[in-house]
């Protein structure tokens, strides 16, 4: 059996793509996440570790704030706030999704691998179908953890004008996508986004209307 990656060949394998213990204490001013006490071994060998370097982020993930909060995508929201016109990152402004579940899930203390831009064939392709295929989609704590994170720390916007595909669901089993940070078309406010993919239910229909 091929031997785990150590953090020293991480580091040197994906540079400003790896966010490890040291890279969030230096961020933990903008970043206040709590850094487990005891760091979990790299669950990847180097040669896996190797095929994803180019285009995926390493990130350690973390179930608490520096404040012992849960961290989740309330906690981060409260962090950073929903008015670009006071601070940014932010999230951008909807409260639709308080109450949802999908808001309180954390992330286990281990490593994370995120890749850091949309896989051009999955544009324009509906979830359930990309579902079928070998690709899996990220939650959205592990999302908006990473966007907040490589924001400090490397200096640039994830996902700045695209939509990720997330594991979560609402009360309904709508699928949850996030990101698209900045509109691009200059409507919106900038903010990280949570939507819902509505789905098709006997709910939705239409009515006549006679205009002339």
């Amino acid at each position: 059996m091929e031997r785990k990656a150590t953090i020293e060949e991480a580091k040197s394998l994906f540079g400003k793509n790896f966010i490890g213990q040291q890279e969030l204490q230096a961020i933990a001013e903008n970043f206040p996440v709590a850094v487990p006490q005891d760091i979990p071994a790299i669950q990847y060998t180097p040669k896996e570790l190797a095929t994803y370097a180019t285009d995926y982020i390493l990130v350690l993930g973390t179930a608490k704030t520096t404040s012992g909060e849960r961290l989740n995508l309330l906690s981060l929201r409260k962090q950073y706030g929903i008015n670009p016109d006071i601070s940014e990152p932010c999230f951008y402004n909807q409260d639709w999704y308080l109450q949802e579940d999908f808001m309180e899930t954390t992330l286990a203390n281990q490593w994370y691998l995120l890749r850091k831009e949309i896989i051009p064939e999955t544009r324009a392709i509906l979830p359930d179908e990309l579902l079928k295929t070998c690709i899996h989609f990220p939650p959205a704590i592990l999302c908006a953890y990473a966007f907040f994170a490589y924001w400090f720390h490397a200096k640039e916007v994830l996902w700045q004008h695209d939509f990720v595909w997330c594991s979560d669901t609402d009360h309904n089993g709508d699928r949850i996508y996030v990101g698209k940070y900045h509109d691009i078309d200059g409507v919106n406010k900038n903010g990280f986004s949570i939507h819902r993919h509505l789905a098709l239910r006997m709910c939705y229909g239409t009515v006549d209307a006679l205009c002339s």
